[in-house]
């Protein structure tokens, strides 16, 4: 059995965000709203994949609408933030998404593969990660994944702290 991540230190997350918003107003004016998450849905998955983000070669992510639907979050928008965790639920760094599309499983396409950095980076890579991954996360919350269903392809920077920022 995986052992699945830290529940996020809320506490600590506000006070990120404080910190941030106090260096950075203008940045929260334009996107004021904020998750706290952590990525995939492992301790391991989820420190991996932060730091890929940390080392500078991750900066995309994708989501099934439906897990947004399921944990009844919002979809991101251009300009939202969301505070990063790892598997203890500390929270690391802020990201800032910077582009968005839905699509379905067949519009992945090679660069964002490359962007989201798993892997070896290729789309072939990507397509296996993510069809195990996908049928994975859909059958623990009791639904079942299609390559037809809607996809949020995001691609974000670094927003704070500001020694990580891109």
């Amino acid at each position: 059995m995986t052992k699945s991540p830290a529940a996020p230190d809320l506490a600590a997350a506000t006070r990120m965000w404080a910190d941030y918003a106090s260096a950075r107003p203008e940045s929260v004016t334009a996107g004021p709203e904020y998750t706290v998450e952590h990525f995939g849905d492992s301790a391991a998955l989820a420190d991996e994949l932060l730091n890929l983000v940390l080392s500078g070669e991750k900066r995309a992510t994708a989501e099934l609408v439906s897990e947004f639907a399921a944990r009844g979050d919002n979809l991101p928008r251009i300009g939202s933030h969301w505070i990063a965790c790892d598997s203890t639920g500390t929270p690391r760094i802020i990201i800032r998404t910077t582009e968005l599309r839905i699509g379905d499983f067949t519009t992945a396409d090679a660069a964002f593969a490359f962007d989201e950095a798993e892997g070896d980076r290729s789309l072939t890579t990507w397509q296996e990660g993510h069809r195990r991954y996908w049928h994975r996360t859909c059958e623990a919350r009791g639904a079942t994944w299609s390559e037809s269903d809607d996809i949020v392809f995001e691609r974000f920077q670094v927003a704070w702290p500001l020694e990580l920022a891109d």
